[in-house]
């Protein structure tokens, strides 16, 4: 709708078909023809808005009806004017008003899009704070639990080194006494075979404290007994270490196969690197339900990696579940058979000595972990 800031056109204020019933209306009243032009004619009358002229009305059979009609015809237009100029300040208001409340729907759109934001933001601290929690829980569990198994270490130690010194002690006399007394009775055959059983239950025992101050010092190592946190340690022995615990626990029943490279020594918490190996074969072990075979390698990988290989040739693990393997509590065993933290504590474990644990397995066809040492 045009402002009307310049001077209007008389077809602007009443376009053609207004004009004509105006006229027809007033031709009614006076009973004569009148006529309108925006063009002068001679003997017209001026037909004025605004000070502006902008027609000439004329009615050539009665003269003096002109200037009347002429009048009547601008009070008109005056209030045409009038209606088109609230009409335009009703448009201008409505506009400013519509323009401002886009304002404002942006700035509301701009404030949503804030508060969206650090909603977002705080929701990730208030994730990343959990996952702290978590994770601080996890080192809590793994702390007490290698100091319990460090106080259970060194009172097994204790208690057991002594008598076992004795029993290896009191054997080797036995076996002194033994021969003596093989000298003194009679050479005769039921004699020979007596002193030939009793010779080779005095070995059997023997063997027997050899293998119980092994597991003692299997123990010792396994829980870091007498060494501080941080040395360079031999991986080598820790993983012999932890597979012998592991078959002293299944009473010897275990088919693990070991394939050991000569290796660098490693710079690291010997107690955590064991525990972590001890999880991971665990988890193998129960895997194969005491069928099956383990396999352990280590190895010099890429770039001068350190890797520890455990394979075995149990149930596999399913891809759902591989997706979940490091999740703290989570766990495929019937509930109350495990804590669901071996392979989180492994891995937090390989994190703290810049490594990393890989898992590949398939149902029925077994399972291989890597623990990768990237950095010695």
């Amino acid at each position: 709708m045009r402002s009307f800031e310049d001077d209007p056109r008389l077809a602007e204020l009443l376009p053609d078909e207004r004009q004509q019933q105006l006229l027809h209306l007033l031709q009614a009243l006076s009973g004569h023809t009148l006529q309108l032009d925006e063009q002068p004619r001679p003997g017209a009358e001026a037909v004025e808005f605004n000070l502006e002229t902008l027609g000439w009305l004329s009615c050539p059979s009665q003269p003096q009806l002109q200037a009347a009609a002429a009048r009547l015809l601008e009070f008109v237009l005056f209030y045409v004017g009038k209606y088109r100029l609230a009409a335009n300040l009703h448009h201008d208001a409505s506009e400013a008003s519509f323009e401002e409340l886009q304002r404002q729907h942006a700035a509301l759109q701009a404030s949503e899009a804030r508060y969206k934001a650090l909603s977002a933001q705080l929701q990730r601290r208030v994730e990343e704070q959990v996952k702290v929690i978590e994770r601080t829980q996890q080192q809590l569990y793994e702390s007490a639990r290698l100091r319990a198994v460090g106080q259970l270490a060194a009172g097994v130690a204790h208690e057991i080194n002594n008598p076992v010194g004795f029993i290896a002690s009191n054997l080797r006399v036995a076996g002194d006494y033994l021969n003596e007394l093989g000298e003194k009775l009679p050479s005769d055959h039921a004699t020979a075979l007596i002193l030939e059983d009793f010779r080779a239950l005095l070995q059997e025992s023997e063997v027997g404290t050899q293998r119980i101050a092994a597991i003692v010092t299997d123990l010792k190592t396994f829980a870091n007994i007498d060494q501080e946190d941080f040395v360079p340690c031999d991986l080598n022995a820790l993983i012999a270490s932890t597979c012998h615990l592991l078959r002293a626990e299944s009473n010897q029943a275990l088919d693990i196969e070991l394939k050991l490279a000569e290796l660098p020594e490693l710079a690291g918490y010997p107690a955590k690197i064991s525990q972590a190996l001890y999880n991971v074969l665990d988890n193998a072990a129960k895997a194969i339900t005491g069928q099956g075979r383990i396999r352990v390698t280590s190895r010099l990988g890429e770039q001068g990696a350190v890797e520890v290989l455990v394979e075995d040739n149990g149930c596999g693990i399913t891809a759902e579940d591989q997706a979940r393997l490091f999740d703290p509590f989570f766990t495929t065993r019937p509930v109350g058979s495990g804590t669901g933290l071996g392979l989180t504590v492994a891995r937090d474990i390989m994190v703290a000595h810049q490594g990393e644990i890989l898992v590949r397995s398939k149902p029925g066809a077994g399972t291989r972990v890597t623990l990768r040492f990237l950095s010695l």
